[in-house]
């Protein structure tokens, strides 16, 4: 699994509302990868609000070259997508030596036991299912990427 790494966090950034959002940011950014633009907007607003800087994809194909032109720190990926579903982006980031230690939240309606094992077996760190609730969502991220050593929570309430 990954180790937990030190912090090289630099500046503090703050949610929509201006707001301090209690986590101090390194460079770099997530990666959202959903054929819904609907359910694209409304994550990148999420994520958004909670100070991480965003990008997104409409397919695998499209993510594939977002990944390579600028590597993200983190995936977030729906599942049943046209052209290269979150199942096959997912095996390609962790086939791949300069992106496997990214890590990879898969978020889909498909909920049973088998859907999870399945996108934990195709290399996903985490699996949510739709609907969920955003605070889980945000609570996924944050921990992944302070696994990773990317982010670091303020735990001095400033």
């Amino acid at each position: 699994m990954l180790a937990i790494g030190q912090n090289i966090c630099q500046n503090r950034l703050f949610a929509d509302n201006g707001e301090q959002s209690g986590w101090e940011f390194s460079m770099g950014m997530v990666l959202v990868v959903d054929d819904s633009a609907l359910a694209r907007e409304m994550l990148m607003g999420e994520l958004r609000r909670a100070g991480f800087a965003v990008e997104t994809a409409i397919d695998g194909v499209d993510a594939k070259a977002k990944i390579l032109a600028n590597p993200p720190i983190l995936v977030v990926t729906d599942l049943i997508m046209p052209n290269v579903n979150g199942y096959e982006l997912c095996r390609w980031i962790k086939a791949n030596p300069s992106t496997l230690k990214v890590p990879v939240i898969m978020c889909s309606t498909k909920g049973e036991d088998f859907d999870r094992y399945w996108g934990m077996k195709q290399g996903a760190d985490a699996y949510l299912t739709k609907p969920y609730q955003a605070k889980d969502m945000i609570n996924a991220v944050k921990y992944l990427l302070e696994e990773t050593g990317y982010y670091q929570e303020d735990t001095m309430g400033f």
